[in-house]
């Protein structure tokens, strides 16, 4: 597949992706921190086991822990979790046992409790138990000195338990991100104002509010720098509090190639900063670039205005990106989950770009994966997003779908879940 697509000479959403991955160096800073908030971050430094999983042999069952095959046997004590018995069995000798308590020395087998009678001390069962039957050796799960999360790993809430099972306490992870988001335009407004007081022309600045939602959900810190006027002086000062404080900064607006305005003209002043032609709808106009500053650079990302498209290209390109940022080592890097689901209404496609329609995806009662669009799918339409619960992902080159075929559905993850 070539990077040049058939509406005139448009970078594909794949190209696109793989460049801005790429182009980013990742972050370097680390933090050590409790392990109950690691959930969600990057592990930076090795976590070695400091004792094996179990710890010693153990019952898998509520029963008895027996010594030796034999058709009855003389109960010596019992082994409860954190109080284990304190001596040793012989042949024909059991011991009364809960689940997770250690085995003692001599046992070679526990027997599950249903299928065991107890006759005063005697014990007899109503089937032999296997030699090894329901014990957990001592570190079948973790041996001592075993690294426990690859480096670059996204820690998880498993992780989580893993790690708690072998006792850490706190880790090392690549420090938080930290986002500047800033709208700029003298037509927006803040949210709270009372619709009788918007000029004609004037709308809410909502596309900010949403952007530091969706950036929130992944563990980025939010430098909001608000909403500043259509003038070169302020525009400058906006961009250099963000370049100062960050290591991205995130906008939407402004960025169509062509299009005559100050914030084109200030951020190439202050760094390198392309445009791009996107094959993707919605959301063509897409800018990337870099800030300078004297510890490094700031990264730049510019999505178009329209709000879908803004919350689509977010989705789809600066959440790859930051996962290099943040140091996610590329084999922990999860993909976009994509299943097949037969849709249950007409699209009508034009080929040239990738289309990232919003559909409601669910399984039918003959439990077959379909799919249907929500709402107008103009890029400005909210109401169908906020119906979703998926894209329909229509490729580069395809055309109008009909119903009842079958098509790609890529459920909403993160930020957008």
């Amino acid at each position: 597949m070539t990077d040049v697509c058939a509406e005139n000479g448009l970078r594909s959403v794949e190209t696109a992706k793989q460049m801005l991955i790429d182009s980013i160096h990742l972050i370097t800073a680390t933090e050590t921190i409790p392990l109950g908030q690691a959930c969600g971050r990057v592990l930076a430094e090795p976590v070695l086991a400091a004792l094996d999983l179990p710890p010693c042999d153990n019952s898998a069952m509520d029963g008895y822990a027996l010594c030796g095959a034999h058709d009855s046997y003389n109960i010596i004590g019992k082994s409860l979790a954190g109080h284990p018995f304190s001596g040793a069995l012989e042949p024909g000798q059991a011991i009364h046992i809960t689940t997770g308590a250690a085995v003692p020395s001599g046992a070679d087998r526990v027997q599950m409790q249903e299928n065991c009678t107890l006759d005063g001390d005697q014990l007899t069962m109503r089937r032999p138990a296997k030699p090894g039957e329901n014990i957990r050796r001592r570190g079948e799960d973790v041996h001592t000195g075993q690294s426990l999360i690859p480096l670059g790993s996204k820690i998880k809430v498993p992780h989580i338990a893993l790690l708690a099972g072998a006792g850490v306490a706190e880790v090392t992870v690549v420090r938080k991100l930290k986002a500047a988001l800033l709208s700029i335009g003298d037509e927006l407004k803040p949210i709270g104002t009372p619709p009788a007081a918007l000029g004609d022309g004037d709308i809410y600045d909502s596309n900010r509010i949403a952007l530091q939602a969706a950036l929130e959900q992944l563990n980025v810190d939010i430098l909001d720098l608000g909403c500043w006027p259509d003038q070169p002086d302020k525009i400058r000062e906006a961009f250099i509090q963000a370049r100062d404080n960050a290591d991205f900064v995130v906008t939407s607006g402004g960025v169509s190639v062509g299009e005559a305005d100050f914030t084109k003209t200030v951020l190439q002043e202050l760094g390198e900063i392309d445009f791009w032609k996107l094959a993707i709808k919605p959301g063509k106009p897409f800018a990337f670039g870099r800030l300078p500053k004297s510890d490094g650079e700031t990264l730049f990302f510019g999505l178009p205005g329209n709000p879908v498209s803004a919350i689509v290209t977010l989705h789809q390109l600066v959440v790859p990106a930051l996962e290099k940022l943040r140091g996610t080592a590329a084999q922990y890097r999860q993909p976009p989950l994509q299943v097949r689901a037969r849709l249950l209404n007409n699209i009508r496609k034009k080929p040239g770009r990738t289309d990232y329609q919003r559909g409601f995806t669910y399984r039918d009662e003959d439990g077959i994966q379909v799919v249907e669009t929500r709402g107008i799918q103009g890029s400005h339409i909210l109401s169908g997003f906020a119906a979703a619960n998926c894209f329909v992902v229509l490729p580069r080159e395809g055309e109008d779908c009909e119903t009842g075929d079958w098509v790609t559905v890529e459920p909403f993850t993160a930020p957008l879940a």
